[in-house]
């Protein structure tokens, strides 16, 4: 009897230690696992390539209170040689006036301009500096027109431009270290502390008839000097940093442009053109 009862309890032992295995879970019953998601990256600018940080957005719109807008439009930042066109905005659109101007810009291509009027928390890549060839890019207001003609003639031929007349006193100054950097001025009226500037009257033709870009306004210094749309040496001819086009088309934006409208200057890729438009409901260029 001792025997049968110690072979009873060595066997629920056994089944104790050994339990049947558990029937599997069916699939609905199976925990579901969490998953996070990997938040994209921004695209970072590289701050010596040329275009915008994605996802800035200017904090005021300055095209608002302008009525007449010139579009200086490149292939990309590095070529010289694009096209300008016109607009007039009429009951709240924008109307193309005429062709579009071929235009030569800086030998190096484009760099943002500083001191214009797109806002400054708009982050971009490289910008312009003294002497590196390049033309700004941005939105820029535009100053006095210029040449080597009186007010009272031009005025004659249908500019509403302020004229300015230059003669062989007047500079505009591209010395970093002068305190009339960035400004035109006469040798008449200021004494002298630059060792670089740019005669007003030129012995060639390119500034008989020139408009000034407020570009680096107000001035810090090595950001740029002397901004301006003028007469190109030729079509495909470089310039300095400003912006060319023949004779007869600068004295037809002259004629055009009229100070009550606020006309701007802007002036950037067709890469980058988009961006600005979706902003601003820039018009379609053809």
């Amino acid at each position: 009897m001792k025997n049968i009862l110690l072979w009873i309890s060595l066997i629920l032992l056994l089944t104790n230690c050994n339990p049947a295995p558990e029937s599997p879970q069916s699939n609905n019953e199976l925990p579901e696992i969490e998953t996070k998601k990997i938040p994209e990256e921004m695209p970072k600018q590289d701050p010596n390539k040329f275009g915008f940080y994605h996802g800035e957005k200017p904090m005021n719109n300055p095209l608002l209170n302008s009525k007449q807008i010139m579009i200086s439009i490149l292939p990309d930042d590095v070529t010289i040689e694009g096209e300008m066109f016109r607009f007039e905005r009429k009951n709240n659109k924008w109307k193309s006036q005429g062709k579009p101007y071929p235009v030569n810009i800086g030998k190096t291509g484009l760099a943002w301009g500083k001191g214009g009027e797109l806002s400054d928390n708009v982050k971009r890549g490289i910008y312009k500096k003294e002497g590196d060839g390049k033309a700004p890019a941005g939105i820029f207001t535009i100053g006095a027109a210029f040449g080597n003609e009186t007010a009272a003639t031009m005025k004659s031929k249908g500019v509403k431009l302020p004229f300015l007349d230059v003669a062989d006193h007047l500079y505009c100054v591209d010395d970093v270290h002068s305190e009339h950097y960035n400004s035109i001025v006469s040798t008449e009226e200021v004494k002298k502390d630059w060792t670089s500037a740019e005669e007003m009257l030129r012995k060639d033709d390119l500034y008989d008839l020139g408009i000034f870009v407020n570009h680096n306004t107000p001035t810090e210094a090595g950001d740029g000097s002397c901004i301006i749309i003028h007469i190109w040496r030729a079509k495909g001819k470089p310039t300095h940093g400003c912006t060319a086009s023949s004779k007869e088309n600068i004295l037809e934006l002259m004629q055009w442009l009229d100070p009550s409208q606020n006309p701007l200057l802007i002036q950037i890729t067709k890469e980058e053109y988009p961006t600005l438009k979706q902003w601003f409901d820039l018009p379609d260029l053809i």
